[in-house]
């Protein structure tokens, strides 16, 4: 049976569904996870030869129609929509070989100035690429590795590190899927996925769910070993002048204990940096 990035996508997320999750009846004891591909073409308003097909990468080039009901039939988001859409080649795709990333040294300058506010510029394969002192000191210094997916999935202490690391961990997966699809042919972010699917089982576990999920706004707990708790939330923010980067920024609520614990922080980070 031939595959294809499509096919495979589609299988994942239709694995994903149980019938009982879209309000479809359940007869009799069922021989596979999820919904059958009969289902999802029914859902989707197709053949099911046709869905098959698509599923076994004989039909590579459905039309923007296709793609709108599949998304609906499988409950995508739009993160899961875009990536289907870049899989199926209906979306522009990067120019290839682009340069080696770096950030921009106004945007670091800028970075900086926030003393209240880790902040950190991402490549699109999660290096961090620059950040300024309240983050490296909330990062501990990345002492094991530069690269977010590496501290989350092959550094011991991120388990400590992160109360809810199995959020962290299937969050970190999914943007990091959402980037492959935007960048197919970007040599880092192949390199970053082929050494965790090889060295992390958790990794290679959330990889083959093949879910996508680009960063939003949302709350995120840290175990910090100088400060204690911490609950910041997580601005992420495009960088225009750098496609695929991310600027990310942490911010605690004011009055809250983390707003005093990160406070705390950054005169710590204040105090090393000092002469």
């Amino acid at each position: 049976m031939t595959s294809s990035p499509l096919g495979d996508y589609l299988r994942s997320r239709r694995a994903q569904i149980g019938p009982q999750d879209l309000g479809l009846p359940v007869h009799g004891r069922r021989r596979v996870a999820g919904l059958r591909r009969e289902e999802v073409a029914m859902l989707a308003g197709m053949s099911a030869d046709y869905y098959t097909r698509l599923e076994q990468g004989r039909e590579t080039r459905p039309s923007p129609q296709i793609l709108d009901s599949l998304g609906e039939a499988l409950r995508l988001d739009d993160d899961g929509r875009l990536h289907l859409y870049r899989l199926a080649g209906l979306s522009p795709r990067p120019v290839p070989g682009a340069p080696a990333e770096r950030a921009d040294p106004s945007l670091v300058s800028l970075m900086g100035a926030w003393h209240g506010n880790p902040a950190l510029v991402l490549g699109r394969a999660y290096d961090v690429l620059a950040c300024n002192p309240l983050a490296e000191r909330l990062f501990e210094g990345f002492p094991r590795s530069r690269n977010l997916v590496a501290v989350v999935f092959l550094d011991p202490a991120s388990r400590r590190f992160y109360p809810d690391w199995e959020t962290v961990a299937r969050n970190t997966v999914e943007g990091l899927r959402l980037a492959e699809g935007a960048w197919p042919d970007d040599a880092r972010v192949r390199d970053v996925v082929g050494e965790l699917r090889v060295r992390s089982p958790d990794f290679a576990r959330l990889w083959r769910r093949s879910g996508v999920r680009g960063k939003r706004l949302e709350s995120k707990r840290f175990s910090h070993p100088e400060v204690g708790p911490l609950e910041l939330r997580v601005h992420a923010f495009d960088v225009k002048s750098a496609p695929g980067q991310e600027l990310v920024v942490y911010h605690a609520e004011p009055g809250s204990p983390s707003a005093d614990s990160l406070s705390l922080l950054g005169t710590l980070a204040a105090d090393t940096a000092s002469p």
